[in-house]
């Protein structure tokens, strides 16, 4: 497979099972997200995937995130597209190795996970029915550039932030939830008074969410 992943089995099989692939944040690895295995529902296959490029022992990135002497950050468009192509080539991996209904396909990302889970979505909504995005942003440059082509209304989205968060701004993920509805999309935002993070209450938010929906 083209990603290292870790797979929590559901314990409800089905002929098909649905999925929800975790995509996790810049520096971090397959492991962070997976502690949530346990708490999603029971008849989901959990797939945890490790991001591409290597940045030391443990720590992984989907892309990477340059400063320049200003201390700006620009972040490689480039290495995003290719990794957003990674993934959509992970889920047809994951549907074809695992009894995965290709129809109930949900992404859940943090942060850089959630850029790319977003951006995934836009690009290929034939892939992902329901996407998750925790403390990450809208980047429509990370989108094929024919996104606006797609019928991208039958995705589903979760989008939630921390009101103090000192990584990315939340009047960038502000800005998420006009786009996607300008776009028809059904989208759910939600904010914390928390940092860089997922609290409790987030977590139970968004699990709620995902079994209503």
């Amino acid at each position: 497979m083209s990603l290292h992943h870790l797979v929590r089995e559901p314990k409800v099989k089905l002929d098909k099972n649905p999925a929800i692939i975790l995509l996790h944040g810049y520096g971090s690895n397959e492991e962070d997200l997976f502690s949530f295995a346990t708490e999603l529902p029971e008849e989901y296959y959990v797939i945890s995937a490790r991001a591409p490029y290597d940045m030391m022992y443990g720590a992984y990135a989907w892309y990477a995130i340059n400063f320049d002497a200003d201390e700006n950050k620009f972040s490689d468009l480039d290495q995003a597209r290719s990794s957003r192509d990674l993934i959509v080539d992970f889920i047809d991996e994951c549907v074809s190795k695992y009894a995965i209904d290709a129809e109930q396909v949900t992404l859940i990302g943090f942060s850089q996970g959630a850029i790319l889970s977003s951006a995934v979505a836009l690009s290929y909504p034939e892939k992902v029915n329901r996407v998750v995005a925790l403390s990450g942003y809208l980047n429509t440059e990370i989108a094929t550039e024919d996104y606006l082509k797609n019928n991208i209304t039958k995705v589903k989205f979760y989008v939630s932030h921390g009101t103090v968060d000192q990584v990315i701004p939340v009047d960038w993920a502000r800005k998420t939830k006009p786009v996607l509805e300008n776009l028809g999309i059904d989208v759910v935002y939600k904010e914390y008074p928390i940092g860089h993070g997922v609290s409790p209450q987030n977590f139970y938010d968004f699990k709620d969410w995902l079994l209503k929906n």
